[in-house]
C-alpha cells in the first residue's frame, strides 16, 4: 500500500525558562514513512523521544523542525500538521488520526459508555448507534457490564485502560497512534488488543506504537524505527 504518514526531517527542543532559557534538544532529522496497513514500532532508550515524536505526531506538541503530512488514503490529499490552524488539527483528529495514550484523560462523571461513544457521535452517527457500537467494544474487551453506566475516574489501571482502547478503535481512523496499549492488561485482554491492531493493519491503517511488551511488539510490528537519545544542551 502507498504511504498514508509522512515524518520528514522533524526537531523538537524544549526551553527551560526557569533555567535561564536552556534549550534541550530531544529530536533532530528525523525521518519515517508508514504505508497502509503497516505497524511500525518505536524502540530506543527512555529519554530517546519516543513519546515525543508521538505527541507531535497528535500535534499535542509543535513541531520546530520539518514536515509531518498524513492523509486518509492513497489518493487523497496530504495534510500538514506541523504548525497547523488548531480547527484543522481537531478536524484530522476526529475522522483520520486516532491516538491511543497511557492514561485515560475524560470529563468527570460521564459514563464510560459515553466515552467511547463519543468520537462517533463527532461524526455524525446516530447516539443511540454509537452507544450501541461502544457497548459492544467494551463487551469485547470483557469490561463488566455493570460498569458500562459508570465513570471511568473510579475503575481500576487495566480498566480504565480497555476504555481508553475501545475508544481508540472505535472508528476505523487510517493513522493510528498507540502509547504502550497493552500496559496494564492481563493475558485475555492483551489477546483482545492484538487482534485489533490485526484488524486495522488488515482494513489499511497506518500505525505508530511503542511497545515495551516484547512479545506483543514482535506479534503485530512489521517493522523497528529506532530513535538515538541527542543528550544535548544548547
Amino acid at each position: 500500500m502507498t504511504d498514508r504518514l509522512r515524518i520528514e526531517n522533524v526537531g523538537k527542543r524544549f526551553t527551560l525558562h526557569n533555567q535561564g532559557g536552556v534549550a534541550i534538544p530531544v529530536l533532530r532529522g528525523v525521518s519515517l514513512a508508514v504505508a497502509g496497513g503497516e505497524c511500525v514500532a518505536l524502540t530506543g532508550p527512555s529519554g530517546a523521544g519516543k513519546s515525543t515524536l508521538m505527541r507531535m505526531i497528535h500535534a499535542n506538541y509543535r513541531t520546530d523542525e520539518g514536515s509531518i503530512r498524513l492523509r486518509a488514503d492513497g489518493q487523497a490529499p496530504w495534510i500538514e500538521l506541523a504548525g497547523a490552524d488548531p480547527r484543522a488539527v481537531l478536524a484530522v483528529r476526529r475522522g483520520t488520526l486516532g491516538y491511543v495514550s497511557q492514561f485515560l484523560r475524560v470529563v468527570p462523571r460521564v459514563p464510560a459508555r459515553e466515552v467511547v461513544a463519543e468520537p462517533l457521535i463527532a461524526l455524525g452517527r446516530p447516539v443511540e448507534a454509537a452507544r450501541a457500537a461502544a457497548e459492544a467494544m467494551l463487551a469485547r474487551l470483557n469490561l463488566p457490564e455493570a460498569l458500562w453506566r459508570l465513570p471511568p475516574a473510579t475503575f481500576s489501571g487495566g480498566e480504565q485502560q480497555r476504555v481508553n482502547i475501545a475508544r481508540g478503535f472505535i472508528h476505523p481512523y487510517p493513522v493510528l497512534l498507540l502509547d504502550e496499549p497493552t500496559a496494564s492488561l492481563d493475558g485475555a485482554n492483551r489477546a483482545v488488543v492484538l487482534d485489533l491492531i490485526g484488524e486495522a493493519k488488515a482494513r489499511g491503517a497506518a500505525i505508530v506504537g511503542i511497545f515495551h511488551d516484547a512479545q506483543a511488539r514482535a506479534a503485530v510490528c512489521d517493522r523497528e524505527f529506532e530513535i538515538a537519545p541527542l543528550g544535548a544542551v544548547a
